[in-house]
């Protein structure tokens, strides 16, 4: 049994050892959830939508959710492995909107092994996240948002409990179309570890940028993230030295957004590290670039993404909103 969790683990966690990050545990948290985020590099945690899925990167985002809007998100990880994701926000007062969330990632059932490698059985695994979050509008510009998470990781016999907070704020300009937001990701720790050590926590300080253009039917964003790390190991691929400028690039994401009509998006992003990271025997496989489109009709809204996420597959990201 060991054995076999051992070898599941390191393959989960297969993008994070090649970069050397491999400290941390709740990895599944970096995974988007967002159609419309990860269309744009991953991380945005700037762009001003009616959308609730913005709420997992950046609880101040929240000020701009439609009251009473139920969501609904699908997505294919590894072969086998899906994350389902839901959740609802609700206006409070004139300025205030509270959502609840939840996360669940299933790695689907795995083969369970003796020390001799005979199988002896199957078991199941999967991370799951539970939160709650509050944004208020501070004035016509400054929105602020807190959200508190509970996690928990089941692999077969071993399980853990975390509790996480993030924090966010956002700056929107309307009339010259500028957002900016700083977010702290993943404050928190182990209450109940999975191993003798607890984990820490994959804790990310993201900054981000987006512009729209006034007379152009565009939007431009940048997203800086892992803003604590600047160590010259942190993005190196396991016995591959890299230099200063790349490893200054590969904190950052670049993302457009093109608005064919008011009730459209279309959305291409390219993320450094991940280009980096994902890269196989000197083949990027497309690996950085992600594409997604989106639609709302009335109180409906959809939105799908492509992107890679891990070497073993490329993932598809479907979002399904309704404000009653």
């Amino acid at each position: 049994m060991k054995k076999a969790l051992a070898i599941f683990l390191l393959a989960l966690s297969a993008p994070t050892l090649m970069a050397q990050t491999g400290s941390t545990g709740y990895e599944f948290l970096n995974i988007p959830t967002s159609a419309h985020s990860a269309a744009l590099g991953g991380n945005n945690v700037s762009i001003i939508e009616d959308d609730a899925t913005l709420l997992f990167n950046n609880p101040a985002l929240l000020a701009n959710v439609t009251d009473k809007t139920l969501n609904l998100n699908f997505m294919t990880y590894m072969s086998g492995s899906n994350k389902l994701s839901a959740a609802f926000a609700k206006q409070w007062g004139e300025r205030g909107t509270w959502a609840v969330a939840a996360q669940v990632l299933n790695y689907g059932k795995m083969t369970e092994t003796n020390e001799n490698f005979e199988e002896i059985g199957s078991f199941s695994a999967n991370d799951i996240g539970i939160q709650g979050g509050y944004t208020y509008l501070l004035n016509d510009q400054w929105s602020g948002g807190v959200q508190g998470k509970v996690l928990l990781s089941n692999y077969g016999d071993y399980n853990s409990v975390a509790l996480a907070v993030d924090l966010g704020v956002n700056y929107y300009h309307e009339d010259n179309g500028i957002s900016f937001a700083l977010v702290a990701q993943n404050l928190g720790g182990e209450v109940s570890p999975l191993y003798e050590k607890a984990q820490k926590l994959p804790f990310n300080l993201v900054m981000g940028f987006s512009k729209e253009f006034a007379n152009a039917p565009f939007r431009i964003s940048v997203t800086a993230d892992q803003l604590t790390h600047w160590d010259e190991d942190y993005f190196a691929v396991s016995g591959e030295s890299i230099s200063g400028s790349k490893r200054f690039l590969n904190h950052f994401a670049l993302g457009a957004d093109f608005f064919p009509s008011a009730q459209t998006w279309v959305a291409i992003g390219y993320n450094f590290r991940r280009a980096y990271e994902m890269k196989v025997l000197d083949k990027s496989h497309w690996a950085g670039i992600s594409l997604g489109a989106g639609l709302s009709i009335k109180k409906f809204k959809v939105g799908v993404s492509y992107g890679k996420y891990h070497v073993a597959a490329s993932s598809i990201i479907a979002n399904v909103s309704y404000s009653f």
